[in-house]
Parts: structure tokens; sequence; C-alpha cells
């Protein structure tokens, strides 16, 4: 039982705690924004060295399940590593071959395309549309002349005065002198023929020498890493980058195979319309889909205009359009996030701002680039602690833990949001998880907030308010595991779904027996009674421990802590009790208080079973047996699902009387069960 409880406090990674240290604003401010500077110059600057080598590393993660594949084959370090690259320069070589022979052909079309579109403008000024830009030019012209007429009014000639003779032209003319240039020479002609050639071919020697040496020197380079970002723990960070080369390595597969295959369709439809060079616009397309959101549609602009180029009508410009505008929403908001989740794993906000960002620094290359380089970072920001700030500012996940959202949407008093957050939780998880997990840890959250004085008595009334209308909402869902398919995300990205699970998807009890198996005297209306502690929230966790009970077939009433104070507790009904959970959010203390009331609860229902609920699950009275020894109940529990447990273990071992005759308020007892009488008020 300590196994299976310490299994299911670590269900949510716990954050580690942080000292801040006195200082003034501008000292913590400071040293942050100078390293940022110092980064930003140094890509700004570097660029032209920085930028082969990001390619580099990036192709590393596409190459590198080739390369291992190779070495299962026993093809060795080297040969494997050769033979990568050799197929991806070959590939490298072949596209800029199609590319280069398919703006060759267009070329010689260009004159035809510019004929078939001077026809069609004169076509439009002939049609309505002339009409109308023609009639807004005269509208134009003669608001001008009527300005004209304003500004400057006619003068009268005067009598007798004659016209100003004309001014004398100046007999002496400029000569018009026109400066040529000297033929080039071979070497000069060849320099600037091979000129706009040479800087591409070096950046892609350089690319292809550094990406050698990365895949050759893989393990070393990581060991290196390891050693940067968290040598202290050498377990836990390998396991961290391995794991997060797996997914890059397997994100920029599958979105190199999806931005591919959307350009082969995209090819084959234009193919298909009749628009010129479809290998050109495919290749192209292919490669603007790296571009965020706005490649694929920038990407249709050309083919667009080369469509209304060569098609005398509008035909070909409709069906060109209709093809990306079908294939792109499609692949977009179906496709990609089956295959590998939602879009990139970054918040559409980051995604923009990247791309402006590596814009600015890198120009075009650096929109190429944008995504497969914050995503990156996102990765490693997952991974690696030193980094977490990266996974915060750009990653999709919530910037708040379940925990702290459900908190801070019940301080702010938004239980619809409440509710949502729970209904989305709750596709993964079961009630009683959710409850441990993500409600009792927001509960004493609050609690705490309560015990500084932090909360005011009307942000606790709304607390309260609010996590009784999500117990009430959530009431008529049942306590089981949620249906849960497997999806091909599922099976290509297995460490995401599991890591963003936020609690078990198990019931409290797997093998609860049905809830009208329970006996009788266990089914009646009080025969579990949630006692609420003193805290201003300990009836909230009593009431999501009745409704859990309830689910399972007990018979249950939540008693706030008034109900058993010393003066109220000869008033209780506890006649048909046979157990009694006592709920505490936290104790602070000695637990005096908790001896005291478990003692009363004894006297007033003394054949019933005690169970005392202590939430924190590290509260030193679990831990010390002297104080649970004082306190005497009869079970502990650390969790709602412990909570479940012991009283279903209860009714296995205390055997129960048959069921009560029709009209008979309460069933004989039998031989097992004595019968209770009530304790006189006052005990």
């Amino acid at each position: 039982m300590a196994d299976g409880r310490d299994d299911r406090r670590r269900v949510f990674p716990t954050r580690p705690a942080r000292v801040q240290a006195a200082e003034t604003p501008g000292d913590g401010l400071a040293a942050p924004l100078v390293i940022a500077a110092v980064i930003v110059a140094a890509l700004y600057f570097g660029r032209e060295i920085l930028i082969p080598i990001v390619i580099a590393v990036l192709l590393s993660f596409v190459l590198g399940p080739l390369v291992a594949l190779l070495r299962k084959l026993r093809l060795g370090r080297l040969p494997s590593v050769g033979v990568a690259v050799l197929l991806l320069l070959a590939v490298v070589a072949g596209l800029g071959a199609l590319i280069g022979m398919q703006l060759a052909d267009l070329s010689t079309g260009l004159p035809r395309y510019q004929r078939t579109i001077a026809q069609k403008a004169e076509n439009l000024k002939s049609g309505p549309l002339g009409d109308i830009a023609g009639y807004l030019r005269s509208i134009n012209h003669q608001i001008q002349q009527a300005g004209a007429a304003e500004q400057k009014p006619q003068e009268k000639p005067e009598p007798g005065r004659r016209a100003a003779p004309p001014a004398v032209q100046n007999p002496d003319k400029p000569l018009l002198v026109e400066v040529r240039d000297r033929e080039p020479g071979p070497v000069e002609l060849a320099e600037k023929v091979l000129a706009p050639v040479v800087s591409p071919l070096a950046t892609l020697g350089i690319v292809f020498v550094v990406l050698i040496f990365i895949l050759v020197q893989r393990e070393d380079l990581r060991d290196r890493m390891i050693r940067l970002v968290g040598s202290s723990d050498l377990h836990r960070t390998t396991v961290a980058m391995d794991d997060a080369a797996r997914r890059l390595s397997r994100f920029f597969l599958v979105q190199l195979a999806l931005n591919a295959g959307f350009g082969l369709v995209i090819g084959v439809g234009l193919w298909l319309i009749g628009v010129p060079n479809p290998i050109l616009w495919g290749i192209f397309t292919a490669l603007m889909r790296f571009v965020p959101y706005i490649g694929a549609f920038l990407s249709a602009l050309l083919p667009l205009a080369l469509a209304a180029a060569v098609d005398p009508g509008w035909n070909m410009v409709l069906a060109t359009a209709a093809l990306f505008l079908v294939l792109e929403p499609l692949v977009g908001q179906f496709i990609e996030p089956l295959v590998y989740g939602h879009s990139t794993g970054l918040s559409p906000f980051a995604v923009l701002v990247s791309a402006l960002f590596w814009t600015w620094l890198w120009g075009p290359v650096g929109l190429l680039l944008s995504t497969p380089l914050t995503v990156c970072l996102v990765v490693l920001g997952r991974h690696v602690d030193k980094l977490e700030f990266l996974d915060v500012l750009f990653g999709d996940r919530p910037a708040l833990t379940p925990v702290e959202n459900f908190y801070q949407r019940m301080l702010a008093d938004d239980q619809d949001e409440a509710q949502e957050l729970a209904e989305v939780i709750l596709a993964q998880c079961s009630l009683s998880s959710y409850y441990d997990e993500v409600a009792l840890k927001g509960l004493q959250l609050a609690a705490t907030d309560a015990r500084r004085g932090v909360l005011t008595e009307d942000q606790l009334d709304r607390i309260r308010i609010g996590i009784a209308q999500l117990i009430e909402d959530l009431s008529d869902r049942d306590d089981t595991a949620p249906s849960a398919r497997p999806t091909l995300a599922g099976r290509l990205l297995p460490s995401r779904a599991e890591e963003e699970m936020p609690c078990e998807a198990a019931p409290a009890v797997p093998d609860a027996p049905a809830p009208d198996r329970l006996p009788e005297a266990w089914r009646r209306e009080g025969a579990v009674l949630c006692v609420a502690g003193r805290g201003p929230l300990d009836e909230a966790a009593s009431m999501m421990l009745a409704q859990l009970l309830g689910k399972h077939g007990f018979g249950t009433r939540v008693v706030p802590f008034e109900a058993v104070s010393r003066t109220a507790i000869g008033a209780l009904e506890a006649a048909e009790a046979r157990m009694i959970c006592i709920s505490y959010l936290e104790i602070s203390g000695t637990p005096a208080h908790l001896r005291y009331l478990v003692q009363r609860v004894r006297r007033r229902a003394p054949e019933a079973q005690i169970l005392v609920g202590l939430w924190p699950a590290d509260d030193a009275v679990l831990t010390d047996p002297g104080a649970r020894e004082s306190i005497g109940a009869d079970h502990y529990a650390v969790s709602l699902r412990e909570g479940v447990e012991a009283c279903l273990e209860a009714v296995r071992e205390v055997p129960t009387a048959e069921p009560a005759p029709a009209g008979s308020p309460v069933a004989e007892p039998s031989a097992a069960e004595p019968r209770r009488e009530p304790a006189p008020a006052g005990a």
C-alpha cells in the first residue's frame, strides 16, 4: 500500500522550490538582458557561419535514423555516414537539376504569357470593370479642375497693356555625352556569371562537411552537451537527451514526409489542370510549407499568376485556387493533428514571433528554419531543467499546472472554465484520480493561503461555492476508467501522450463490487458519515469523498464541523453510521484537537469504525506511530481513493444484517452486530 501511495503522489511532477534573495528590480533584470543582447548580436553577426551549422544539425536529426539503421546492418560507422550523406547529396542535386530545367523551360514562355496578361487587362478595361474605372477617373478629373479654378481666379487684361515679349532662349545648347563601359574580358565575364552560384555552393559544401562530422562524432557531442547541461545527474540527463533526439528526429521526418507529400499532390493536381511546370511548383510548395501559417498560401500565388497568364479564360485560375483551398485545410486541420499531434508543439503566438525573429536575423533562410529551430528549443526546455523557461515561453502546454489552474479558476470565481478544464482532464483520468491529484491539491493551496491570511472571507466563500457547484456538475459521472482509443499520433509520439497525462486513468477500486451488491445496512443514508475538519475548506473534501462513496453504493451524509463540536455533537444522528470519515486538508501544529474530535465521535457512535483522511500525504501524523496511536482512529488515508478502499474493506470484514422489512425504519441487528443505542445528549 505504501508503494502504491508513493506512485500516486508522483503523478504530477513537482517543481523545485526556488528561494529568491532580496534584490532590487534592476539587479535581477540587467544580467538576463545583457546575456540576451549578446546572444542576439552573436546570431546576427555570425549568421554566415551559424546558418550552415544549424542546417547541418537539423539534417543530422533527419539522417540519424538512417545511419542507425545502416549500423544495425553491420555496415560500420563511417560507411553508414557516407552512404547516408551521399544519398542526401543525390537528392539535393536531383532537386537542383529539376528546378534549373523547370526555370529554363518557364523562361522560354514568358513573352507568350505577357501577351496573354496584356490581352486580359484590355478585356477588363473594355468590360464593366473598365467602365467603372473610367467613371471614377472622370469624377477625379472634374474634382481636380474645380479645385484649380477656385485656387487661381481669372485675371482680365487691362486696356492698352501689351503682352510681354517671349523670353529669349539661350542659344548655347548642352551637348549630349554618352559614356560606354569597355567590353568585359573572359575573366570578368566568368566572375559575373559564377558569382551568384559560388556562394550557395560554398554554403552547401560547409553544410555537408559539418553534417559528416556531426554524424561521425554524434556520441561525443552528446556527452559534451550532457557535461554542459547536467553532469550532476548523468542517468537522468542521458535519458532526457536521447529522448529529445528521438523525438526531434521523428518529428522532422514526419514533417518532411508530410510536406513532400503535399508538394507531390499539388504538382500532380497542377499537371492535371494544365498549369506549366508543375514539378517546379510542387517543389516550391513543399519548401514553402515549412513557413508556418502563410507558407502554403504564399506558394499558391505564383501558380495562380501563371494560370492566369496561360489560359485566356478564368477556368484554370479557379481550378488552381480550388486545389490549394481544399488541400491546405485538409492537411493542416485533419492530417497533421492525426499524425503528430496538435501542430508543432508550439503555441501559435510563439510560431509567429519566432518566424519574425529568425527572419529579421537570417532573412529568408531564417524564415524557413524558424519552426524547426523553435521546436528544438522547446524540446530541450522540456528535458533540461536549466532551459525550462524556453518551454514556458514557446511551448503549447499550459503555463500553469492543472492544480494551479484549478485553484486560480476557483479564486477568480470562474466556475464555467473550471468545469471545462475538469472535462478535459476527465477525458483521460478517472473521477477519483481527478479529485485526488487536481481538486484536493488545489484546495490545499487555498488552505495554505487561508492559513497565511492572504485570502479574505469573501474569497473563501467563493471557493466553497465554486467547488460545491463543480462537485454537483460532476455528479452524473461514474468513477470508471475513460475509454481511450489508440491513434496514429499515440503510436508515433507515445512519450508526449504519457507526459501530458495529468493523473491516473484507473478508478479508485477497479475490482469494486456493484453498488447493488452492498449490504442494505451500508446503503442506508448516513451509513457513512463524512465529517469535515475545522479547516475552512475541509467540508469540500468531505463532499468529494461522499460523492465517490455514493457512486459505489454507500449511503453517505456530509456533516459540517459545527455538528461535531462539543456543544452540538449530542444532537448528531449517528444511529445508522457504520463508518465515520473525518477529512483534514492540513493539520498545523499538535493534532490534539483531532484526538479530541475522534474521542467525541467514538462516544457518540461506539460501534462505528473511524477513518481519518489526512489529505496532505507528508503530514507528520502519518510518519509518527505515537501520534497515530494517540489519535485512536481505526483507519488512515492520504487520498480519497484509499478512503474508498478502506470503506469497501470494512464491508468485507464486518457481517451485516439482512435488509429491513418494508416499513421498518431500522433493520434488526444480527448476532454479530449488536443494537446500538443513541448516546445521551451532551455525551
